[in-house]
């Protein structure tokens, strides 16, 4: 019969085999292990120490990119958009230095900015979906043209709001004539009125006196972590932007690089093959007047991405847009008659517009 004793030894036998064990193996194993430990901490710190010089140089480059954009901009720009007029619309949580950077280049460019549309964070609620489409059903002169979701809807009416009315005197002479007999509810759902009523509403908030002056549109996205950019306000702000692209023509939505990265709402749009053109540089000089230059591109009916994130066709347009001409050259220095600019205008917008 087995007694304590031998239950003793036994434990005590076994404790013992785990403390030479123990031994032995930290004694032998000690230096192959720490050199391991040593060799891969030491390719570790190399690693860093490259991230680091390169993250140190990409900034520098950076930097001096900016000091090249700030000093060639003149040149870079001149031109570009001239005669020109160009609507900046801020969507909710844009960086309002941002807006009033890309203001600057337009001009720059010898653009006009004819006004600013700053979207208020109503109009990318979801929950108020059903009162924006309402509303542009009742501000739209043809509400049986209208499509999509309520945010396109919105897009759409405020786009023909906006858009400039480029026809002659005469043409307007004439459908003065042929309205004499219209409803009067007409007068209702002028420009003027269409961007009132949005206002009113508490979905927009205007600056200046965009109504009809719009040749092109630059839409700020919103700032990394605001009110515009959640999902559900960057699925109402693709589609409230492609609306005004299809109504407007040249279209750019500018937005910083996050906003290029994936769940940002550049991302986004390009996912989405979306047809206005997008910038992930917006918010630095040299982006800035990237963004510039895309909307000159634009004017040609080209619409695609530029920039550092997925999906964009390159850094800047290739090759980058000629000035506009309003003297014609071939005609040794002489003014052009106006009405050959407007034409030349119109057929540019009506390209973007068509996607051609």
């Amino acid at each position: 019969m087995i007694d304590f004793r031998y239950h003793l030894v036994s434990i005590v036998a076994v404790f013992l085999a785990l403390t030479v064990g123990l031994v032995l193996g930290t004694t032998m194993l000690q230096d192959p292990l720490l050199n391991t430990l040593q060799s891969e901490t030491a390719d570790l710190r190399g690693q860093s120490e490259q991230l680091r010089a390169e993250r140190d140089e990409a900034e520098r480059v950076g930097a001096g990119a900016d000091m090249f954009a700030e000093a060639a901009s003149e040149d870079v720009l001149d031109r570009r958009l001239d005669d020109v007029g160009v609507v900046v619309v801020a969507a909710p949580g844009a960086d309002g230095e941002v807006v009033a950077a890309l203001a600057d280049r337009v001009e720059e460019a010898d653009g006009e900015v004819v006004g600013r549309v700053d979207l208020t964070p109503d109009l990318v609620d979801g929950d108020k979906a059903t009162f924006i489409g309402e509303l542009a059903v009742q501000v739209a002169r043809d509400p049986d043209r209208l499509t999509g979701g309520a945010h396109h809807r919105a897009g759409t009416e405020l786009g023909r709001a906006l858009v400039r009315d480029t026809r002659s005197e005469d043409d307007e002479d004439e459908d003065d004539e042929g309205d004499e007999g219209e409803d009067e509810e007409a007068d209702d759902r002028t420009a003027e009125a269409v961007l009132a009523a949005f206002a009113e509403g508490g979905l927009v908030e205007l600056h200046g006196d965009p109504a009809e002056a719009a040749d092109a549109v630059v839409v700020v996205a919103p700032a990394f972590g605001s009110e515009g950019d959640s999902e559900a306000a960057q699925t109402a702000l693709t589609a409230f932007v492609a609306a005004l692209r299809e109504e407007v023509g040249p279209t750019v939505l500018a937005g910083d690089a996050v906003s290029g990265q994936p769940g940002g709402l550049i991302a986004r749009a390009r996912a989405q093959e979306s047809a206005f053109t997008t910038v992930d540089l917006a918010g630095r000089p040299m982006g800035d007047v990237i963004t510039v230059l895309a909307l000159a591109a634009s004017l040609e009916g080209a619409a695609l991405a530029y920039g550092m994130g997925e999906g964009a066709v390159g850094f800047v347009p290739d090759p980058l847009p000629e000035p506009r001409h309003t003297e014609d050259e071939d005609s040794g220095g002489r003014e052009s008659d106006g009405a050959g600019d407007t034409r030349s205008r119109d057929e540019a917008r009506h390209a973007a517009r068509a996607g051609e």
